[in-house]
């Protein structure tokens, strides 16, 4: 395998080892900042782009539409403080103005997602494709680096197995999750330390009789935290057949993602159901629904914005009998109905990942990369981007907005380098 001089005048050979998000972006910006570059872009697998394709149901979510380098940093429980600084030099309105100006409109929703207009994760694609075409970067799929080496006087060697060798004078590696990546090891030997590699955005698997049957059931507006500490959180829960999941329960196991392995992922969750109603505010709200409908069966009249069926589910936790009427409904009953709205108790004994849109925390030591360049600090001309980096963000769109951050930081470095 040769590194081909696709360019005239021939420049530095660029060697992107991933065809995701991050590697595209910075084999698109070098192109587009030094059009002498050789850049080619490797990518083990079958398909470029594999995961911008199955992003948001095949919407594919670009961003988020949060533009303050601090609070945008605050959505990641590894990487938001190296990235705060990064976002001052490429932040979503930057990924706007991007895709804007290559003809891909984003739109951006009530909870601050963004997709391309098209809500085609195809239309993303195809932008990449035809940049770079036009950039003249070669693409090389099936292509699995095996191994890397930093050669005395510059430059790297890498091995492709079956495929060969080559040299580049420059390395960018944007190849996506090193878990059950043979690549760890020679990053090792280069000098760099892997941060433990672990899944990040998992449903909890929970078997309780209050959720069991009620597959698909979301209620929009809860509140989840676990006993072991950590921050609370806000948002949709979904119902699931193995247990709970959601936007809340997501960003809950992004944030614990790493006790939570050290415990077996077995935790005890508190829901409110209420979302952000109080202890005191539900009290007056059951108060409220015994005084304006004393008639109505207790399971027929939800205190708050809870599906009838996980209501139903509620108040036989609760003990109480489904011809209860408000009117009747003992004080005990009424605190222990009370405690399953907004204190519910669950235990997880388990997690379930979705495969295609696995997210892991781990990756390269975060202190050993310079984040104003995405360099290495070790080993000069190799740069990371993107998840293979011990960065890790919630729902939302901020691992792309990640990916198109560290790519274009790396891109604009590997562009400048002599």
């Amino acid at each position: 395998m040769q590194q081909a001089n696709r360019r005239g005048t021939q420049g530095p050979s660029v060697a992107v080892i991933g065809g995701g998000a991050a590697g595209f972006f910075c084999a698109l910006t070098v192109s587009e900042l030094n059009p002498q570059a050789v850049i080619t872009v490797y990518e083990q697998g079958r398909q470029f782009l594999s995961k911008v394709r199955i992003s948001g149901g095949g919407r594919c979510n670009v961003t988020n539409h949060c533009f303050d380098p601090r609070r945008l940093a605050e959505s990641y429980p590894r990487g938001g403080r190296e990235l705060r600084g990064a976002f001052h030099r490429w932040q979503p309105q930057d990924t706007i103005d991007w895709f804007q100006a290559r003809g891909v409109p984003l739109k951006a929703e009530e909870d601050g997602r963004m997709f391309p207009v098209t809500d085609q994760s195809q239309s993303i694609i195809d932008c990449f494709m035809q940049a770079a075409a036009k950039g003249r970067v070669a693409l090389r799929k099936e292509a699995g680096l095996k191994g890397i080496t930093a050669l005395p006087g510059g430059g790297f060697m890498l091995d492709f197995g079956d495929m060969g060798t080559l040299a580049a004078d420059r390395v960018c590696v944007a190849c996506g999750s090193l878990k059950a990546s043979s690549l760890t090891r020679g990053f090792e030997k280069l000098g760099h330390h892997i941060e433990p590699l672990l899944p990040s955005l998992f449903s909890f698997n929970v078997s309780d009789k209050r959720i069991t049957g009620l597959l698909g059931i979301s209620v929009q507006e809860a509140l989840v935290r676990l006993a072991s500490g950590g921050p609370e959180q806000h948002g949709a829960v979904l119902i699931t057949h193995r247990g709970l999941s959601g936007p809340a329960i997501l960003r809950l196991s992004a944030w614990r993602a790493r006790s939570l392995s050290a415990c077996g992922y077995r935790d005890r969750l508190s829901v409110n159901w209420g979302g952000r109603i109080t202890a005191a505010e539900g009290r007056d709200l059951l108060a409220q629904t015994r005084r304006e409908a004393p008639r109505a069966l207790v399971r027929n009249r939800a205190v708050c914005d809870i599906p009838r069926r996980l209501w139903e589910r509620l108040t036989e936790a609760a003990g109480i009998d489904p011809e209860m009427t408000w009117a009747h409904l003992p004080k005990a009953q009424e605190a222990a109905l009370w405690r399953e709205i907004f204190e519910g108790q669950y235990e997880i004994h388990g997690k379930t990942t979705n495969k295609e849109e696995f997210v892991t925390c781990g990756g390269v030591r975060l202190t050993e990369v310079d984040f104003r360049t995405m360099e290495s600090r070790i080993v000069p001309g190799l740069y990371f981007a993107g998840e293979c980096l011990d960065i890790d963000g919630v729902t939302g769109g901020f691992n792309f907005q990640a990916a198109w951050t560290t790519g274009r930081i790396a891109g604009v470095a590997l562009s400048q380098a002599g």
